[in-house]
């Protein structure tokens, strides 16, 4: 699976008392979980507050209290009370699957080794992991996604069919095996293949020309920004970037802001809202603010990458190029139940630095291009030339 499959479940803590308030990701093509630093004070040293929050979340509150006094399972009771709030990204996960998406965040996750994205309500193979049981099996980019063990999947979200693919239901585990309905230029077969732990890193970085360096960053996994700080330092000097966020579901959003760092002298990066309480993200000082920068989204960047994306766009530092992004901007605080199962609840939303609201909208490029849309963004880039430098 992907930076969809890495992330398959959406709105998902990751520990640590820096990393509290989540992005929930999900997409076209998976989920992931983004987390802002510094917030939460009253976090656990795990990340997770001992009690749901007050205000519109009463009703999961009170559902969890029953069911501890009753002697019933409280993330049964959370569930189902989620399910009656119309809060769409809110949901409750058990420890184990709290213990899984810690690793994702560190890199490692389970799946097959395939990216897909949702086309006219259909689900498409948009990339396949090199060596990688989906690679194994023959499976193609442009393949489609018909069926997973026997589930079809056409008009299905993609989170629930990435879902599928990992086996979340059954909690499956690598050495799991899934059957893959595909379609390829009027051919139908199935495929069985093997679930295995893989571990990618999130940013890779290659030379399109002499003038052209590609940074594509999967999701912003533990590590990630610093990164791309790194790939922007270590570019030849007269070599403008194309940044590719295309797919990159999301992630830690404190990696985010520091991969921001890389193209901006400190100022701001979003603002978002904890309950009504206003906050804001701000850039380090110190980046390369004169090279040449174009974005390159589509419908699967989200969350903390259309964090990013809006960032850049709006503070003058980067032509974005693509298709609309996905769009989803609400934060979710995740919350401990009694049981260890933790509860991701909404509690606001974000803003780029211009004031504009992602959740919903998703972030429209300058130039619009989705074939070809990598060489489109080498046009573009190749037209820019070294920039005076924002003010932050």
């Amino acid at each position: 699976m992907s930076g969809r499959d890495l992330f398959c479940r959406p709105r998902r803590p990751r520990r640590g008392a820096a990393l509290t308030l989540v992005f929930a990701s999900v997409l076209v093509a998976g989920a992931a979980t983004g987390s802002l630093p510094g917030v939460d004070p009253e976090a656990t040293a795990d990340g997770a507050r001992p009690a749901l929050p007050a205000g519109h979340h009463t009703e999961v509150s009170e559902a969890v209290a029953e069911a501890v006094a009753d002697g019933t399972s409280p993330v049964e009771a959370a569930r189902r009370a989620v399910s009656r709030s119309g809060d769409r990204w809110a949901a409750v996960y058990s420890p184990g699957e709290y213990e899984e998406f810690e690793d994702t965040l560190d890199g490692q996750y389970t799946g097959v080794g395939l990216w897909a994205r949702a086309r006219d309500g259909r689900i498409e193979v948009t990339r396949v992991g090199g060596g990688t049981p989906a690679d194994r099996a023959g499976i193609r980019a442009g393949d489609r996604l018909r069926s997973v063990d026997g589930a079809r999947v056409d008009g299905r979200p993609v989170t629930e069919v990435v879902s599928l693919l990992r086996g979340d239901g059954t909690d499956a585990r690598a050495g799991t095996t899934v059957r893959l309905g595909l379609e390829r230029a009027g051919r139908t077969w199935s495929e069985t293949v093997r679930r295995v732990r893989l571990s990618r890193d999130s940013v890779a970085t290659r030379e399109l020309a002499p003038e052209v360096t590609l940074v594509t960053v999967g999701a912003f996994t533990k590590g990630s920004g610093e990164q791309v700080r790194t790939a922007v330092r270590e570019a030849p000097a007269d070599a403008g970037i194309v940044l590719d966020l295309r797919g990159n579901s999301g992630g830690l959003v404190a990696e985010a802001v520091t991969a921001a760092s890389a193209f901006l002298d400190g100022g701001l990066v979003a603002t978002y809202d904890v309950d009504g309480e206003q906050r804001a993200l701000h850039a380090d000082h110190g980046g390369d603010t004169g090279r040449p920068l174009v974005a390159l989204v589509d419908g699967g960047t989200m969350s903390a990458a259309e964090l990013l994306t809006g960032a850049l766009q709006d503070r003058g530092r980067a032509v974005v190029v693509g298709t609309r992004t996905f769009g989803k901007g609400s934060v979710q605080m995740p919350s401990r139940l009694p049981d260890g199962s933790v509860a991701e609840l909404t509690v606001g939303h974000y803003r780029t630095p211009s004031g504009r609201g992602v959740d919903g909208r998703g972030i429209t490029p300058d130039v619009e291009a989705e074939d070809a849309a990598l060489d489109r963004a080498t046009t573009v880039l190749r037209g820019l030339g070294r920039q005076d430098p924002p003010r932050p």
